[in-house]
């Protein structure tokens, strides 16, 4: 039986022949360049880059003055991602995305691509990865995704329905689990 690191290592030696993964039409790759300033404008954010793949949004975070931590449970993707990122300092483990092996670590930013809709349980992973954020929004409403929210958690937990929904469709009706 083959496991999702086997799958993902399989796919990583042309994993970034895809224009979104690899971002190297320049395009694409300024299009993700401009929304990660929009998301996380200063430097020196401490960011976990969670399913990391090959290291790409890695690249740019740490290009942009961010400390960078990628996650990833395919071996083939992380030794893709460390030869990507040789030229940045940037930690690379290997790892359950959904539960990072980063000890008590916590951080400012948890970035998480093409990946959600691929946990067994992304509701479980979404809860791990708001208890790594440094921030606490407290009894104050916040303005995320357009909608005001009292917790972190309510906003993360009304993307799944999207996420779902969107996963329903690539699969033909069937969503994940």
């Amino acid at each position: 039986m083959t496991t999702d690191a086997d799958y993902w290592t399989a796919a990583a030696p042309t994993f970034d022949a895809e224009p979104d993964h690899g971002l190297t039409n320049p395009v694409v790759r300024a299009a993700w360049s401009s929304r990660l300033r929009e998301w996380i404008p200063s430097p020196g954010a401490d960011v976990l880059d969670v399913g990391c793949g090959t290291g790409s949004l890695a690249v740019l975070l740490a290009e942009h003055g961010h400390q960078v931590t990628g996650v990833d449970l395919s071996p083939g993707m992380i030794a893709q991602a460390r030869r990507k990122l040789a030229d940045h300092q940037v930690q690379v483990l290997l790892g359950d995305a959904a539960d990072p092996p980063i000890g008590n670590r916590r951080f400012d930013v948890v970035l998480a691509r093409h990946l959600v809709w691929a946990l067994p349980n992304p509701l479980a992973a979404l809860r791990r990865w708001i208890g790594l954020l440094l921030v606490d929004v407290g009894p104050t409403p916040v303005n995320i995704t357009g909608r005001r929210v009292r917790r972190i958690e309510d906003a993360a937990l009304g993307v799944l329905p999207v996420a779902f929904d969107r996963v329903s469709r690539v699969r033909g009706g069937h969503a994940a689990a």
